[in-house]
């Protein structure tokens, strides 16, 4: 859409679809290059609450005319006409947002027209570059965008190495000292935040792994394995592959339970570190187990009934918050796999109708 002052000082608004002549217009839109935009107050009040408290106010002549006149000043008179043209039908281009996306954002803020303004913050976030973001971070903090001073202080943060070498960084730190410090201490937080997730990662790794090393030795010391476990054929040089898939984790457990069923240095009380350890995943295992009648895992019972008389155990925060964590990753883990055998059923069933339906249609 195109706006020309036209001979009886109207304004020709002309689309791809409609043309408009809007004649008699009661405004003039005067620019730094003393360019006259001439516009109806009516559109311009609608879209603007900035431009109608103006309008509103008493009028007052200039060099005989009657028309009332706002004055754009600051920026180029093509992104003032192509905020007006907005006003009058609400379309950008690419290039034109290439072009005056700054100077628009900056005047839909300062006059308050929203559409234009998530246009532009949205334009400006997505042409925002290594070079001007210090510039556009600024323009955002001043404009009220939150969602592209995020964006830009992401930026910085991921390539602060080279945003440090612009010019726009130089004249940041001369001039603007606590938006500088404000950078810095978001990118410490954003550090702060990554070290916490890969924490986190590496707890929920650990939490996985003993809730795996849980099911592998109620497999073991139930159902058996290749090594250990009631359904063992040893007698005959042949080793049983048990249902377990985490081979690796069934393995090492197995490879633990013998070494602690026969270690000298358990009994004598000299202590050993392999013992220690399958020790605590004895005891984890009591803890989270809720049938100690029918369990079949060595010390179950024992450790439940002792861990009942010996408050401090029981009292242990490190240890409680252990327990329920290994049992919400095991939960997990047990919904995960019946979703995936359930899917797996699913998946076979309709395999099963597809060939059972291409058989009655070839024969």
């Amino acid at each position: 859409m195109a706006i020309t002052a036209t001979g009886n000082d109207g304004v020709s608004l002309t689309t791809d679809k409609i043309s408009y002549d809007l004649v008699e217009t009661d405004i003039e839109i005067i620019t730094s290059g003393r360019r006259r935009i001439p516009a109806h107050s009516g559109v311009l009040a609608a879209a603007s609450p900035v431009l109608a408290n103006i309008i509103e106010k008493p009028r007052k002549s200039h060099g005989g005319s009657s028309k009332r006149v706002i004055k754009i000043l600051g920026v180029p008179c093509d992104a003032v006409s192509v905020f007006i043209r907005f006003v009058y039908s609400p379309s950008l281009t690419e290039k034109e947002m290439e072009s005056y996306g700054i100077h628009l954002l900056a005047l839909s803020h300062v006059y308050m027209v929203t559409h234009l303004k998530q246009r532009c913050t949205k334009g400006v976030g997505e042409r925002v570059t290594v070079e001007n973001v210090v510039d556009v971070l600024q323009l955002a903090r001043l404009c009220d965008a939150p969602g592209l001073c995020l964006k830009c202080m992401r930026l910085i943060h991921s390539k602060f190495k080279t945003v440090e070498q612009t010019e726009g960084w130089k004249f940041l730190q001369e001039n603007d000292p606590f938006l500088e410090l404000d950078i810095l201490q978001f990118i410490d937080d954003a550090e702060l935040r990554k070290k916490r997730r890969r924490r986190h990662r590496r707890e929920q790794n650990l939490y996985m792994q003993l809730s795996e090393a849980m099911e592998c030795i109620e497999h073991i010391c139930t159902e058996g394995c290749t090594l250990v476990g009631p359904s063992s054929n040893l007698d005959n040089n042949m080793l049983k592959p048990g249902p377990c898939s985490a081979f690796s984790t069934c393995y090492g457990l197995q490879l633990l339970i013998r070494h602690f069923a026969v270690c000298k240095k358990r009994v004598v009380g000299k202590g050993c570190i392999r013992c220690k350890r399958m020790i605590q995943l004895l005891r984890l295992h009591s803890s989270i187990c809720d049938q100690s009648e029918s369990c079949r895992v060595p010390l179950c019972r024992q450790f439940k009934q002792r861990g009942e008389k010996d408050k401090e155990m029981v009292e242990d925060t490190k240890w409680n918050v252990l327990v329920r964590r290994v049992a919400s990753a095991k939960a997990m883990s047990s919904l995960s796999q019946s979703k995936k055998k359930k899917s797996e059923v699913l998946l076979k069933e309709e395999a099963e109708d597809f060939i059972r339906i291409r058989k009655t249609k070839f024969f």
